[in-house]
């Protein structure tokens, strides 16, 4: 019974070691400290007994030692010499000698050996998370490819080639996007967390910068190879992004390079990432040039950086040029803006053929309009009716802090004003 019991234990240390990726030498560590510690709570004290691990054969033996006496005060740890005599069948001892015995499993009782085993099992478990957390910590940042094996409403979980779990949540994914089980997926380890002692939380992401950035690095090899590099990526996700790149081998053109012939590298890009738009532009360190390159196609008339950095940069376009600039949602702008590190707000110049049209100033609408609406107007620079007409709608309703409804209500008194 006393032999069954040991090969279960070291048969079930051997199974946790190959399931669980553990070396050797940790897991007996583990298995020595579990045995001491059961020594502490069966016989009071662990110190007179020794714990030996055999490596290679994936034994252990257990002895308690013994200093040989007159008179036992301490039966744990001492022993007279007829004691010794009668339990190792030896003569040759003498007082002040120590004696070692060697102790069977079955010492522990039933209930011992089932605290070892669980307490085992517990601290192997333990460190599968450590190391389960160790791997991915520093995996921070990296892209990662792998299946799905079970797609949620507010979350995709994807299994490491250890069977690992990994996260997608909802939020981290690009809006509209949707996947089966077994589809491949790429993206970015984003955080791992450890919460209550449990196994660590890892969670993906598709949506952040730095997945777009290391996709370009996959896709591109001079990036990875130092001849481009990428100097800021911004993103609204499954909309658009703008990713700046430069080189310092003039022989070397950055954006073709990225774009790749016929655009035959952006374009497996674009796919990864459901159809967003991508636009690679060369970086500069001159503001004005940024934006111009930034806003592309829209033809730039002139830029107002402002007196300080915290200025919002105002850019004004001729009227049929505004809607590119902006782009779909204020996008375009939105980004531009991300990219320059300001806030950049689209004026439309009225070109000088139309200076001389009649214009009517918003205050003569105040019948029709609220006057907190005309001064909400006012304080983005729309005096006249012209001006709001000027802009686009998304523009104004959140420069200005209006509802798009009442935006679209202002748009049609004005326009039926011009109609008339």
């Amino acid at each position: 019974m006393e032999k069954e019991q040991v090969i279960t234990l070291i048969d079930a240390f051997k199974d946790f070691k190959e399931e669980k990726n553990i070396d050797r030498p940790v897991m007996m560590g583990v298995l020595k400290d579990v045995f001491l510690t059961q020594i502490a709570k069966t016989y009071g004290s662990s110190d007179n007994f020794d714990v030996i691990v055999n490596v290679d054969k994936g034994t252990c033996e257990i002895y308690q030692n013994f200093d040989i006496v007159e008179t036992v005060e301490n039966p744990n740890a001492e022993m007279t010499l007829e004691q010794v005599k009668e339990d190792s069948g030896d003569d040759d001892y003498e007082i002040g000698d120590q004696y070692s015995k060697k102790l069977s499993l079955q010492s522990f009782g039933r209930r011992g050996i089932l605290n070892i085993r669980q307490n085992l099992q517990g601290r192997i478990m333990d460190i599968e998370k450590a190391n389960l957390y160790k791997k991915y910590q520093g995996k921070v940042g990296q892209l990662f490819t792998g299946a799905i094996y079970q797609t949620w409403s507010k979350e995709v979980l994807i299994l490491d080639e250890d069977g690992n779990e990994l996260h997608l949540p909802k939020n981290e994914q690009i809006p509209g996007e949707h996947f089966k089980k077994n589809d491949t997926v790429r993206a970015i380890i984003k955080s791992v967390e450890l919460h209550n002692n449990t196994t660590p939380y890892i969670t993906l992401s598709r949506i952040t910068d730095d997945f777009l950035e290391k996709l370009f690095e996959q896709e591109v090899p001079e990036i990875a190879d130092g001849l481009v590099m990428i100097k800021k990526v911004v993103r609204v996700p499954g909309e658009r992004s703008k990713v700046a790149v430069e080189s310092y081998d003039e022989r070397v053109d950055p954006v073709g390079t990225c774009i790749g012939v016929r655009g035959g590298r952006i374009l497996g890009i674009v796919r990864e990432l459901r159809n967003e738009n991508i636009d690679v532009l060369q970086w500069t360190s001159n503001p004005q040039l940024l934006i111009t390159r930034a806003l592309a196609p829209a033809r730039i008339s002139t830029i107002d950086l402002g007196s300080s950095p915290e200025d919002k940069v105002k850019v004004y376009m001729m009227p049929d040029e505004v809607r590119k600039g902006i782009g779909r949602g204020g996008c375009n702008i939105q980004l531009a803006g991300m990219l320059l590190g300001r806030e950049i707000e689209v004026w439309r110049e009225i070109p000088k053929e139309e200076e001389q049209e009649d214009d009517v100033a918003l205050e003569e609408f105040t019948n029709e309009i609220d006057e907190w609406v005309i001064e909400r107007l006012k304080s983005i620079g729309c005096d006249t009716a012209k001006d709001v007409l000027g802009i686009d709608a998304a523009d104004i309703a959140k420069r200005a802090d209006l509802e798009d409804e009442t935006v679209a209500e202002v748009i049609a008194i004005l326009k039926a004003e011009f109609e008339d």
